[in-house]
């Protein structure tokens, strides 16, 4: 999916490559065999089939969420952002603030993250879009409709989809979230969202995290803010370090204020 995307106006388009990438993603089926492989038009009337079915299933979702008072962010980021490290210490202090909190867990393979935040006081539905999902790299709405089955959310307040690791494709699927926001690592470099337009814009906040790295790296981090503004003008940043806990209140403040705007 990532050789694509769906612009404002809800149409697809394709950007070609040289090559094509052995892969397939499940939402397309057999359109990962090359024997038969489509492309041009028909390939495109496909994608947008899945995208307003998608859709579709975005708004059941945020239609249950709402019936519960249940406020929803869609978490993304590259792999090793510090996602799931920001959880942990996110779900001690939301648990201390009496938040009732459930996690959606995204991830191709194993449940080691889904692990690391057991016992920190929250409903946990792991997703290993390797099972079942084709080895998808993000999570779209009906998997999120699929794990809501393993929660209760009446007896929740908030609900942190942790997506699966990727700058790509999980931007351009709705999962039915009131807001959506990235981790980002200092360490990833400042011209990340120049790569990756489509991930810092489709969030409403970017969480820039393991400041506490500064010191040790030539990352200038007024030139990633400038390439921020670039693709996403008045975008929210918030500077953190999960490891340390230093930000983590203005983080807590946003998630507090999600679906209560």
């Amino acid at each position: 999916m990532g050789r694509f995307h769906r612009h404002d106006d809800g149409t697809v388009h394709e950007h070609r490559h040289d090559h094509e990438h052995p892969h397939s993603h499940s939402p397309v089926g057999e359109l990962g065999d090359h024997t038969g492989y489509q492309t041009g038009d028909d390939r495109i009337d496909v994608l947008e089939r899945i995208f307003d079915e998608n859709d579709r299933a975005a708004a059941a979702n945020r239609a249950a969420f709402d019936a519960q008072n249940v406020a929803c962010v869609n978490l993304m980021s590259a792999p090793g952002a510090g996602k799931t490290t920001l959880l942990q210490r996110t779900l001690g202090e939301l648990r201390d603030r009496g938040v009732r909190t459930g996690i959606v867990e995204g991830d191709i393979e194993t449940s080691i993250d889904a692990d690391r935040l057991r016992g920190l006081g929250a409903q946990i539905a792991l997703l290993n879009t390797g099972n079942g999902f084709g080895g998808e790299c993000h999570l779209d709405a009906p998997m999120v409709a699929r794990a809501l089955i393993d929660l209760r959310l009446d007896d929740l307040d908030l609900l942190l989809v942790e997506n699966v690791g990727n700058l790509v494709c999980p931007a351009e699927f709705d999962v039915g979230a009131h807001s959506s926001a990235m981790v980002y690592a200092v360490t990833e470099g400042e011209e990340k969202p120049l790569k990756y337009p489509v991930m810092f814009r489709a969030v409403d906040l970017v969480v820039v995290n393991k400041v506490d790295l500064l010191p040790y790296l030539d990352f200038d981090l007024d030139l990633f803010e400038a390439n921020l503004a670039a693709v996403n003008p008045g975008v929210r940043v918030i500077r953190l370090s999960a490891r340390t806990g230093a930000g983590i209140g203005d983080w807590l403040d946003w998630v507090a204020s999600v679906g209560r705007n």
